[in-house]
């Protein structure tokens, strides 16, 4: 205990009009949080304050980051006003490091009323790169939208906030740390806790651990080779993987978590994820993984670099999770996808006569189907896969279910993803990303589009590509009822089905970090012969693509040549 009380101090400020929360939280370039005077300070007291004050008084909140630059001077100004807003108790990761996963995980384990986690998922770190805050509910999951309109609201009028100056805290000091505050009955307590520990305990309950060790470390071992990015996910992969389930330490690599992600961005995809790429092509690994910063997202190669889309891991795992003890004891109530995603996982629902439902993009969406027991499993195409267990995407616990599936098949996993489509059929699908677009003119591309679509002469509309003529059957701009509450999300996407279910989605967003607008096209086909699944995916989309940029002038509007990354 302090030997005198700690003053708790009231700041004038005035508000900033751009702190609305995005899907993602808050999310900026570094420089506007850590150079702006109170930005960082006005975003926390708006948060705390969205919280009724009856419900806040005592409480226990859970913070966490991905390890960003940043991070430890945002985590004290964190406690600091905590302490000053009647928080009761803080649960902090050691060292300040809680993978978005973990958090979830504990925010339910300890019946937090909520977290913060800050973290601008896959996007660069550094002085020079983003940061991100990310508020997630008593769920676990991430804010609904009241939740963030509240927050904005309190943000656009906020002329105070309080915090205690001279508060104090060593997170690299595990166990509880109690503080005495002035006007305050009850010390504030600050728990540096294990980061892996709770998280692990929940994975065992889900996964036969054994089984997944002995593909790992027996005769015929799995060699495994997992990227963690120089994100939050190294002490996990060690942990869990390694010291757990017996995998060489050698089989992980960069995952020391580093300020700037040793210098690239932490995405998990083809382009940024090259040093993984670049190991499984060489045929010495049969399975391998890289994750985010922040451990909700995954990438999964197989032997020789076999890349597996994430439209389809969700769609196998779907179709596997009799593999999983967790779902042979609880039983799988339904699915979930995100409108940008493939239909895949639609036709594994329609053979296990389960519910199949289609949501915007966005995890909060799928938290009201679980919590209402509508929903086992859901995922995006932006490598994000997840179920039930908490309520957000979980990279880890990805890899564990394919990991799982791979034990019990005896399988790889081009064979597993093979044998899926003969099963299933294949969906070719593709994602292009137009970014750091002027969002005035992605605005108005998005605008005039939805209007071309939404002529009635467009849905009787015929497009010849070569020797392939594709009928327009149906256009939309997406509008999503929840079946939970009855809320309604709407311009979530333009969506083009046609005759033969070929699907273009384009989507805008602007989640990133203040880095301008990105648009993004989506092209799914759908093939049922086995004698044409091992075509180049870009070969068999193209036609569709080719659709998308006539329709929507994108090159012409935006001076682009192409697009950012191809998915």
């Amino acid at each position: 205990m302090e030997t005198s009380p700690i003053p708790v101090v009231t700041v004038q400020t005035a508000p900033f009009d751009d702190q609305r929360p995005g899907t993602n939280g808050l999310r900026r370039k570094t420089a506007v949080f850590e150079g702006k005077k109170n930005y960082l300070q006005n975003y926390i007291q708006s948060v705390l304050s969205s919280i009724d004050l009856r419900d806040r008084q005592g409480c226990t909140m859970v913070v966490g980051s991905d390890g960003r630059y940043f991070s430890r001077a945002a985590i004290e100004v964190i406690v600091q006003m905590a302490a000053a807003n009647g928080i009761g108790r803080l649960v902090i990761g050691h060292n300040g490091l809680l993978s978005t996963p973990a958090v979830s995980c504990i925010i339910r384990k300890i019946k937090a009323i909520g977290g913060i986690i800050l973290t601008a998922s896959h996007n660069p770190g550094g002085p020079g790169g983003d940061f991100g805050i990310k508020f997630n509910v008593a769920n676990g999951g991430p804010s609904p939208d009241t939740v963030m309109e509240r927050i904005y609201q309190v943000s656009r009028t906020l002329e105070e906030y309080a915090i205690c100056p001279d508060l104090r805290i060593d997170l690299s000091r595990l166990g509880r740390h109690d503080f005495d505050l002035e006007n305050k009955f009850k010390p504030f307590r600050v728990e540096i806790i294990d980061s892996v520990e709770v998280y692990l305990q929940l994975l065992r309950n889900i996964f036969d651990f054994n089984a997944i060790k002995s593909l790992l470390t027996g005769p015929n071992q799995l060699k495994i080779h997992i990227d963690a990015m120089n994100g939050v996910m190294g002490p996990y992969v060690r942990r869990i993987l390694c010291d757990e389930l017996g995998a060489p330490a050698n089989s992980a690599v960069n995952c020391v978590p580093l300020e700037d992600f040793g210098g690239r961005p932490p995405e998990p995809s083809l382009t940024y994820a090259t040093s993984l790429v670049d190991a499984m092509k060489g045929g010495d690994f049969g399975f391998g993984a890289a994750f985010d910063a922040d451990g909700d997202r995954y990438m999964i190669l197989g032997e020789n670099g076999f890349f597996v889309n994430p439209s389809d891991s969700v769609a196998i795992m779907a179709a596997n999770l009799s593999t999983i003890p967790y779902f042979r004891q609880l039983g799988v109530k339904g699915f979930a996808r995100s409108i940008a995603t493939s239909t895949a996982l639609d036709r594994v629902a329609k053979a296990m006569k389960l519910a199949l439902y289609e949501t915007p993009t966005g995890w909060r969406y799928f938290g009201n189907l679980m919590d209402s027991g509508r929903c086992s499993l859901c995922g995006e195409e932006s490598f994000g896969t997840g179920s039930d267990h908490i309520r957000e995407k979980d990279g880890l616990w990805s890899v564990l279910v394919w990991l799982s599936i791979m034990a019990a098949r005896k399988q790889g996993v081009d064979q597993i993803v093979r044998e899926h489509w003969a099963k299933f059929g294949r969906n070719y699908f593709c994602r292009f990303d137009y970014e750091g677009l002027d969002p005035r003119a992605a605005f108005y591309l998005m605008r005039d589009l939805e209007a071309v679509i939404s002529d009635k002469a467009f849905t009787s509309q015929k497009f010849a590509v070569g020797d392939h003529v594709y009928s327009v059957e149906r256009a939309d701009n997406f509008e999503y009822i929840d079946p939970v509450d009855g809320t309604v999300a709407r311009n979530q996407g333009l969506r083009i089905v046609f005759s033969d279910v070929s699907r273009l989605v384009f989507r805008m967003s602007g989640s990133g970090g203040g880095m301008g607008a990105t648009i993004r096209i989506h092209a799914e086909n759908f093939e049922r012969d086995p004698e044409r699944h091992n075509r180049e995916t870009q070969v068999v989309l193209g036609p569709l693509i080719a659709i998308a940029l006539k329709i929507s002038n994108i090159h012409e509007r935006t001076g682009r040549r192409g697009p950012n990354v191809i998915t």
